[in-house]
């Protein structure tokens, strides 16, 4: 079948990866007052594991990336944080809780130190359900 690959016998699970990389989000930011003062932009990549993807060509069985890169925008914008690693957890929780998604991977970068591309975050949280 075109298309479709078995799990290799002797495994008993497979890790299937969506990934979203490079989502760029605006969001108020930052500890002093006046760097969350005006909105900020802010690039996100996610590495999300799932059960399996679908065996037929339908999105209804895997995650709709889409759903959630426009999710995580709204999210980032609603508010403010003083810390990239609340949103990055914020991100996670909502992942976990609305799509069927197991574990995730959260890298946010921030473009605010001087003489350096960008700061960042890594985080990798799971959830032992799937919705």
């Amino acid at each position: 079948m075109v298309g479709r690959f078995r799990e290799t016998p002797g495994t008993s699970e497979m890790n299937d990866q969506i990934l979203i990389r490079g989502l760029r989000v605006t969001t108020r930011i930052g500890v002093p007052g006046e760097e969350r003062a005006a909105p900020q932009s802010l690039r996100v990549h996610l590495v999300m594991d799932t059960a399996s993807f679908p065996e037929e060509d339908r999105i209804d069985g895997t995650v709709d990336y889409k759903a959630v890169a426009d999710r995580v925008r709204l999210l980032a914008g609603a508010g403010e944080r003083h810390l990239i690693e609340t949103l990055a957890q914020d991100i996670a929780a909502l992942v976990l809780a609305d799509f069927p998604v197991k574990k995730v991977r959260v890298e946010l970068e921030k473009f605010i130190l001087p003489e350096t591309d960008w700061v960042g975050v890594i985080i990798e949280r799971s959830s032992s359900k799937i919705n």
